[in-house]
């Protein structure tokens, strides 16, 4: 998953403790579930826009032809969420976490109400700001929601079932993808379909309570307690209001102990104490890595990807999209079983490993695809008479072109590829020509080239998710809620989640750029070295925090920058070594 949020980790206890509760008193799984709603709904957009692209390409030339709007078309969410999780903090403290899931709710339905009924990519681009702006206020709001409004003993398992749903939002929106790939209106279903679950998450919070902590913030004490007698058995209400009095005590103290002042002096004053400093090379180090591994690339355009193997109908894509997005929720549980056991720093730095082996793997493959791309006939492209590519015609080395050769000499050529086996050589065509090619019973290929490595590089998508999820897609969410002293994590983890969407904005902004300009084997060697790079970063500054108090974190930081060092710490302290 892919960006914005607060993590809260959950062990066994948590979830078996969950269970029994949600039997004995419903209302708790009913609050969970309607918030988690806006975990969904993120997920989602995430998922639908990659294979709505696909359609969207095809009932708009302009769109097909301009790699830079169809980027646009993607990251124009992004770039919405930026804003929506900016305003989505100050809303969240302003006017309450209820009424932000009900804005986001709102912006979500008009986001794809817009989409479905757009008449040009502009209106899309518009509608996808919109369902960004939703998806920046819900990926801060709902977590939040979920664990102020929770009994302390199960909201780890609260809070990480959003991120599950989440992850089970993109698999489903490959689902819904695949159910409308033979429909009228296809991308106008897929994208406009989400308005429905924000719809019903509107109606459901209209009958769930404001958050308990909010609401004594706000001074409105007898509100909080009465939700809190919903939520708590009779016996622990007294208890657990005289807790909340205290922890709201606690925070105010804290956030007078950082001083007066806006924002920006807040970031200076964070940015200025060495032990925050270096909380903060580890936390933004993490977020900023977690994007520019690539992820991105393949939760929204994981179809074009598959078509750049060689798979040219949409349909196929996106079948074979879905193994991508299935292992993405499977590696989500994974990671909830195994964090806690492990460590997170070990799990960083072997997810990291992992990805970096596939990236270049899948450099191999996509490298051996170019250079084994099926010849163009001369014979077999004149059968098509005006249909011919000009830049073919007009070129003096038209015997040696291949598929490749057709499809990086003009945005307007396309492989037309021959009936009997998609290797063997095919036609270069114009793009108009793609219907003409197709009743032929032909593959039409504008994106890749038919290829025989194609199975493989499907495979190995699924074993970089695999091996993203478990580590590198959760492990910078909870280092980011542990790394940084208490009075600070408010404005720290700001920081954090706005460098994460940017880098995210950035990548989903370039990758297509990317592959015509570098060819989609150097760009995924690219993000192989940046993600060498970055292993060798994330050994450096990020320790282990696994355990330990924040106070204790506090301390580790304050004696050394250096992530193995204070790593050692941990090791010698589990011997019973004497740590200075």
């Amino acid at each position: 998953m892919v960006e914005g949020g607060v993590i809260h980790k959950a062990g066994k206890t948590e979830f078996s403790d969950c269970f029994r509760l949600s039997r004995s008193n419903p209302y708790i799984l009913q609050l969970a579930l309607s918030a988690g709603i806006g975990g969904l709904l993120f997920g989602y957009d995430t998922g639908v826009i990659s294979g709505a692209l696909l359609y969207i390409r095809d009932d708009f030339q302009k769109v097909d032809r301009s790699t830079p709007l169809q980027e646009t078309i993607v990251s124009m969410a992004v770039a919405g969420a930026i804003v929506g999780a900016a305003i989505g903090g100050w809303m969240n403290d302003s006017w309450g976490r209820r009424i932000s899931i009900l804005i986001a709710d709102v912006l979500f339905a008009i986001g794809a109400i817009v989409m479905g009924i757009a008449p040009s990519p502009g209106f899309i681009i518009l509608g996808r700001v919109f369902v960004g702006l939703g998806v920046g206020m819900a990926s801060m709001t709902a977590p939040l929601y979920i664990s102020e409004a929770s009994p302390a003993k199960i909201r780890g398992a609260l809070v990480s079932l959003n991120g599950l749903l989440i992850t089970g939002g993109q698999f489903i929106a490959y689902l819904v993808n695949l159910a409308f790939a033979h429909t009228s209106g296809t991308w106008r279903w897929m994208l406009g379909v989400a308005a429905v679950p924000a719809v019903v998450q509107f109606i459901l919070m209209m009958f769930l309570p404001e958050s308990p902590r909010w609401l004594y913030r706000k001074d409105r004490k007898e509100e909080a307690a009465a939700i809190l007698k919903k939520l708590y058995p009779p016996h622990e209400v007294e208890a657990e209001v005289e807790a909340l009095r205290l922890s709201v005590e606690a925070e105010i103290a804290e956030e007078g102990s950082i001083g007066a002042g806006n924002i920006f002096t807040k970031i200076k004053n964070a940015w200025s104490n060495t032990v925050v400093r270096r909380g903060l090379a580890a936390g933004i180090g993490c977020q900023v890595a977690q994007q520019f591994v690539g992820i991105n690339t393949v939760m929204y355009y994981s179809p074009t990807i598959v078509q750049l193997a060689g798979y040219a109908s949409n349909s196929v894509a996106l079948a074979l999209s879905l193994i991508t997005s299935g292992l993405n929720a499977f590696g989500s549980i994974v990671s909830m079983l195994f964090v806690d056991r492990y460590g997170r720093r070990k799990l960083l730095l072997v997810s990291m490993v992992g990805i970096i082996i596939c990236l270049f793997m899948l450099t191999g493959v996509f490298e051996y695809a170019k250079k084994h791309a099926p010849a163009v006939s001369g014979v077999n492209t004149a059968a098509f008479g005006n249909s011919t590519c000009v830049d073919y015609t007009n070129a003096s080395n038209a015997a040696n072109w291949d598929c490749m050769s057709c499809l990086a000499a003009a945005d307007d050529c396309g492989f037309c590829a021959n009936p009997g086996d998609h290797l063997k050589p095919g036609a270069c065509l114009a793009f108009g020509s793609k219907k003409t090619c197709q009743t032929e019973a032909r593959e039409w290929y504008s994106r890749g080239c038919p290829s025989n490595v194609g199975l493989l590089a499907v495979l190995l998508l699924g074993l970089y998710i695999l091996a993203y999820s478990p580590g590198m897609g959760t492990v910078p969410w909870i280092v980011n809620s542990e790394i940084y002293p208490l009075r600070h994590r408010g404005i720290c983890g700001g920081m954090a989640a706005v460098a994460n969407w940017v880098s995210n904005l950035i990548v989903s902004q370039t990758f297509l750029s990317l592959t015509e300009a570098l060819g989609s084997g150097y760009t995924f060697m690219l993000f192989g070295f940046i993600s060498s790079g970055a292993l060798v970063y994330l050994y450096m500054f990020v320790p282990e925090t696994k355990g330990l108090a924040f106070e204790e974190v506090e301390k580790k930081l304050a004696r050394t920058w250096k992530g193995w060092e204070n790593h050692s710490d941990d090791e010698d302290s589990a011997s019973g070594k004497a740590v200075p």
